[in-house]
């Protein structure tokens, strides 16, 4: 018997008892050991932060990855599933932080550096229990069993035996450089991280004027929309080949761009010179405030030349405050410019900027415009609209800020990391082509060290008499080289911070040093560090790398992508995956980004519980390619229940109705038998035609392209022409045999396509199979997603008569429209 269905069937309730079915019968397993002898297909799971909770977003990477992995382990692959959990760094303190009601890290050491990250341990699993529940209800299969985890001290070693082959390749340094950085945390970013963090903002647009130091009415003519850097300025830049010109201005002469002038002055302006930048270079000029002294060995306030210059913007000379800028730096080395920094680590003037002593520096940026527009040295100042760094986790405006830090020296390999992105199937290939390959053709240098507490502790000791300095790469190499080190030690601050080792080139001791590292770092990683290579699993990592695939959102580009492929390139010259698909943002119904502010978020759960884990997967995949934009409309996701998952029901239940009462006994034996009935020859072509059209389009991850076959395939196909077409054959008396050739072409077409939306829909797929199969055999324990994907059988495909049908399909369509247009009913005889 076959069981049928009452109308009416919520698919949530029907989703429960499958999970039950997986659960008691350890279906998730068996899929994994039953292909254990076979070729891999390797994924790689992105950790998430298990300290922030789930949403929708989360469904749409999940669902391709959980499909993916699916597809391939029907197609008879070895497919381990090994989860993984991020759990250093700022999002986790910042959480601890909250929630003892401190800020910054003087109060953190204050309340003890120990006790807090203990906390932070606590803390980086709080919302586990979502992520494993959300991730069961919607049908992801991963092995929550063994998950790697980035705190683990198996993890932290691989870590830092990472860290010592980039050491020993001389490409892990100390330097002082200007770090985008967030004066809440207390703490230098990555470029990576920086580039997770814009947001459009309004800044002061000021013109200030310079005067020259020997014509007291003649002034250089300067733009900045950061007002507060004015009192660490030191110098003026020109571009020496662009023409600057001498404009009067209100009993002035104004020096500026020639080009610029009609757009700053107005089309009347009187030129009365015209000269080269080059021939400005070395004028000096009267500094705008002088809170900071100069030391006595450098020379400031005069002209120099800079390529860097240009003329989109501005006035075309730009003020130069090498504390607080990339450029800048750079040019206060090449014309040993001074560097004055006063502002402190909390981003606060210091003491000596009397007016604004201890204000947050962007804050003082009204009262610094004002000060000058009392001196007369305001031209003029306007709002700025432009996207500005925030921090990616606390969201304080980040400061570029002269600091020292620990690099990796990424750019020198930037041919290599451009080659092996070449090699890379990006999907699109636009993500991967375009703003991944830019993003590495302008790569910087990993700014690795963090000025924090909770992460994996830079593993390099420097000695306080020789200054020798050492990378442990090993557990064991800490407990050799180190004093009275604990063969259980912790891998976390302070307790490593304690261990002090004997210097191998003096009779010294050696101290580590204070930072933590990037946790982008950490989760980069993982190809390494998940088996605990090179001390365990060697064997198990050359067959786990590289991997055949992985998927997150488009973020990522600038963040886990681009860790991975960095490490991996650096330590094994390759590139860590194979295929990589992106996906885009999940907006609301109206096209907006989702945010509690907004309260436009959509609950996962609520659409799990109204209409099935499912149809959400099928309506993610099937309104629009991953990797755009999707705009999420519950309605939407009842109407694909509507139209193709009951669809599918329907058919499925006519079967069971007439099979049941014709005790039909299915016999794959007979599946592709020839068929007399030229709509089972044509169903049968079609069934085929639509396996080869999937299987061509997974191996290209065209998976919005393949729901919308499969969807018109049982709708417009199965349920509208052929059994709409063939009821009476079911319904006929008697035992004949083109009733059970019916009956055989139904039960095949429904088998296989339960087989086929498997990966997509993994629940009524599992349904229909244990209905049509497993109940028929008596066997307990079998699973469509234990099953081998179909295979077309191209013999069985009949193009001339598919398009013979498609012409006949059409001339029915017509028909029925010439009876709408002349209101004749469907079953109205016609004359």
């Amino acid at each position: 018997m076959f069981k049928e269905y009452q109308k009416g069937l919520r698919l949530p309730e029907l989703e429960k008892s499958i999970l039950s079915f997986w659960e008691k019968n350890g279906i998730f397993e068996k899929s994994v050991q039953q292909n254990k002898n076979g070729e891999r297909f390797v994924f790689y799971e992105g950790p998430p932060t298990a300290n922030g909770k789930p949403g929708i977003h989360h469904v749409i990477s999940r669902t391709i990855k959980d499909l993916v992995c699916r597809y391939y382990t029907m197609l008879g692959y070895h497919v381990p599933r090994k989860a993984g959990w991020d759990t250093h760094g700022l999002p986790v303190e910042i959480e601890i932080e909250k929630r003892l009601g401190i800020e910054g890290k003087e109060q953190i050491e204050s309340y003890g550096v120990e006790k807090f990250n203990k906390l932070c341990r606590e803390s980086a699993f709080k919302y586990v229990k979502d992520w494993e529940e959300l991730t069961q209800r919607m049908g992801y299969w991963l092995d929550y069993q063994n998950p790697y985890i980035t705190y683990d001290r198996d993890y932290i070693e691989t870590v830092w035996w990472l860290l010592k082959q980039l050491w020993e390749k001389q490409l892990l340094y100390s330097g002082h450089k200007i770090l985008p950085y967030c004066p809440r945390c207390g703490t230098g970013l990555s470029s990576h991280e920086v580039s997770q963090g814009y947001q459009e903002v309004v800044d002061p647009s000021v013109f200030v004027k310079m005067q020259l130091a020997d014509e007291p009415d003649s002034y250089f003519l300067v733009w900045t929309t950061t007002p507060w850097t004015l009192i660490s300025n030191v110098a003026l830049a020109v571009g020496p080949d662009h023409s600057y010109a001498r404009v009067r201005v209100d009993g002035q002469s104004l020096i500026m761009a020639e080009a610029l002038v009609e757009k700053l002055v107005g089309p009347e302006a009187e030129i009365t010179e015209t000269m080269p930048g080059r021939a400005l270079a070395g004028k000096a000029y009267q500094r705008l405030f002088d809170f900071v002294e100069v030391p006595e060995d450098k020379k400031g306030f005069y002209v120099v030349p800079a390529d860097f210059v240009s003329l989109d913007e501005g006035t075309g000379i730009v003020h130069i405050a090498p504390a607080f800028g990339a450029d800048d730096y750079e040019l206060s080395r090449r014309y040993d410019l001074p560097l004055l920094q006063p502002v402190d680590e909390k981003g606060r003037f210091t003491p000596e900027v009397t007016p604004w002593a201890g204000r947050f520096v962007k804050d003082a940026d009204e009262e610094i415009i004002e000060d000058l527009k009392q001196r007369g040295l305001l031209f003029s100042s306007e709002g700025y609209t432009h996207n500005y760094p925030f921090c990616w986790r606390c969201s304080t405006p980040l400061l570029y800020y002269a600091r020292s830090s620990w690099f990796i020296n990424t750019s020198r390999f930037k041919k290599e990391l451009l080659e092996n992105n070449d090699s890379i199937n990006w999907f699109p290939p636009e993500a991967g082509k375009g703003r991944f390959a830019e993003w590495l053709e302008n790569n910087v240098d990993w700014a690795l060290s963090r000025d924090r507490f909770w992460g994996t502790p830079l593993p390099i000791w420097i000695c306080n008499s020789c200054d020798c300095i050492h990378t442990v790469g090993s557990v064991a190499e800490l407990i050799e080289m180190g004093e009275n080190v604990p063969g259980d030690i912790d891998l976390h601050k302070p307790y490593v911070d304690q261990i002090n080792l004997n210097c191998p080139a003096c009779s010294g001791k050696m101290k580590r040093v204070p930072e933590v590292i990037d946790c982008w770092f950490d989760s980069g990683s993982m190809p390494f560090a998940q088996l605990h290579y090179p001390f365990d699993n060697k064997e198990e990592f050359e067959k786990n790398f590289p991997c055949n695939f992985i998927c997150e959102g488009i973020d990522q580009t600038r963040g886990w992508f681009y860790s991975l492929l960095a490490i991996s390139s650096l330590i094994k010259g390759i590139a860590p995956y194979r295929n990589v698909l992106v996906n885009d943002l999940i907006l609301d119904k109206n096209g907006q980004k989702m945010s509690k502010s907004l309260g436009n978020v959509v609950d996962p759960w609520d659409i799990f519980n109204n209409h099935g884990a499912d149809p959400l997967r099928w309506y993610l995949l099937n309104a629009s390619q991953p990797w755009l934009p999707k705009r999420l409309d519950e309605n939407g996701v009842g109407e694909v229940v509507r139209k193709f998952f009951d669809t599918l029901m329907n058919v499925y239940s006519f079967f069971a109705l007439y099979a049941n009462i014709d005790s039909y006994e299915p016999d794959t034996k007979r599946f592709g038998s020839k068929k007399e009935d030229e709509l089972d020859c044509w169903i049968i072509s079609r069934l085929n035609s639509t396996i080869d059209s999937v299987r061509e389009d997974f191996s290209r991850y065209e998976l919005t392209r393949i729901t919308r076959t499969l969807q018109k395939f049982v709708i417009d196909d199965l349920s509208n022409w052929y059994v709409r077409r063939n009821r009476r054959r079911f319904w006929q008396s008697g035992d004949s045999e083109d009733k059970l050739q019916a009956f055989d072409t139904l039960y095949e077409v429904l088998t296989k396509v339960s087989q086929l939306i498997a990966p997509f829909a993994p629940f009524i797929s599992e349904a229909f199979y244990r209905n049509l199969v497993a109940d028929q055999s008596g066997s307990e324990g079998e699973s469509v997603h234990l099953s081998r994907y179909p295979e077309a059988d191209r013999a069985l495909i009949n193009e001339q008569l598919e398009r013979k049908m498609e012409d006949a399909i059409k001339l029915v369509i017509l028909g029925r429209s010439a009876r709408n247009r002349s209101r004749i009913k469907v079953r109205q005889p016609l004359a």
